[in-house]
């Protein structure tokens, strides 16, 4: 399914897929999806335009949220934040935006774009950097291809705003965080402008309305985990994505996440429900990044690892996982392009500090 424009009819299902892709990072949507309805209900459906469709010459930047997930539950966006982000940055450049891009197709980071973009009648491109949710810029499959994270600009939640000329991503990152978390803990950046040229060697095609299609799946089928499981099966199999499989279903015994280095850090535990077999233990920074049982690797990143309610088969954000929530866990594979040699050195397990390699779901 390709779209043309997204609209207000298209914000529900675009949240809920979103969430589910994120896995479990990203920004919680629903203040997000609000804000971006009453931009889409005074300024009208943002065009959707196709990466193969878009002109070389294009400028076009990436906008997003930075900062620990759990922030976002406190320090809310504003309706114009988005927007005056990306003029902040048009000023500090000197250089009209032509196209927005997202940073990653999760969470609220899907929908601050199309907020930035209603306001200025721009168009959003139909993908993301990253066909999920991951925590750190050079992640991004724009900056493993080789774009520049800067000129940069990032803004707070008082409307101040720092430029950033770095050298390379990793230390863009270390100046973005160190912002962000001087700013409350949460801020909207515009970074590593492009050209419709480069980025169409760069990033996650059709993601947006990949993303459309699978949260109006999960609002069709919802109910218990077990039903959806084929449905998603049948979606995946004919995505980027490829596989998706059910990992375990329990109980949440255990949660506890921190804001570290301007991160939520932590873990999950997950027990069965008749206590049969070894309970589940999800690694988490910001995202859902590792899944074992007794030591053993069932999933790791940069595959996706998905928590979903039980009984609705709702995606959960990691900020809202907690004691006692029956939920299922379901893994999906990633896109082709995180399992190049280039991509895993920044994305793989060792990257996150865990002592194992990355093994696809394939």
């Amino acid at each position: 399914m390709i779209l043309n424009t997204i609209g207000v009819e298209d914000l529900d299902a675009l949240s809920l897929g979103s969430v589910f892709l994120a896995t479990g990072g990203g920004g919680d949507p629903y203040l997000p999806m609000l804000l971006t309805k009453q931009a889409l209900e005074t300024f009208g459906p943002v065009r959707l335009i196709q990466v193969d469709d878009l002109d070389d010459d294009a400028n076009i930047v990436a906008l997003g949220a930075v900062g620990a997930p759990t922030v976002s539950l406190e320090l809310l966006p504003s309706i114009d934040e988005a927007s005056e982000t990306l003029t902040a940055f048009e000023t500090h450049t000197q250089k009209a935006v032509d196209v927005v891009a997202s940073f990653e197709v999760g969470g609220g980071n899907s929908l601050l774009p199309i907020m930035a973009a209603a306001g200025r009648g721009l168009p959003v491109v139909d993908g993301d950097g990253m066909g999920r949710a991951l925590p750190e810029a050079q992640m991004m499959t724009y900056a493993i291809a080789g774009a520049k994270p800067t000129p940069a600009v990032a803004r707070d939640y008082a409307g101040n705003t720092a430029s950033f000329n770095t050298s390379d991503t990793a230390t863009y990152e270390r100046h973005i965080r160190a912002f962000a978390m001087s700013a409350g803990g949460m801020i909207t950046a515009a970074e590593h402008p492009m050209t419709g040229a480069f980025i169409k060697q760069a990033i996650i095609p059709g993601s947006l309305s990949f993303a459309i299609q699978l949260g109006r799946l999960l609002m069709e089928k919802r109910g218990p985990v077990a039903q959806i499981v084929e449905p998603l099966q049948a979606l995946f199999s004919g995505s980027v994505y490829g596989r998706c499989e059910l990992l375990f279903t329990g109980k949440v015994v255990d949660k506890s996440t921190r804001i570290t280095g301007g991160y939520d850090v932590g873990s999950a535990i997950i027990e069965d429900f008749d206590n049969i077999h070894a309970p589940l233990n999800i690694a988490i920074k910001n995202e859902y990044l590792l899944a074992t049982q007794n030591d053993k690797v069932l999933a790791s990143v940069p595959d996706l690892i998905v928590v979903v309610d039980y009984d609705t088969s709702e995606p959960i954000n990691a900020e809202r996982l907690k004691f006692g929530q029956r939920v299922g866990v379901l893994a999906v594979g990633c896109p082709a392009f995180y399992r190049t040699e280039a991509a895993l050195k920044v994305v793989s397990p060792r990257a996150f500090g865990f002592d194992i390699d990355y093994v696809s779901l394939d």
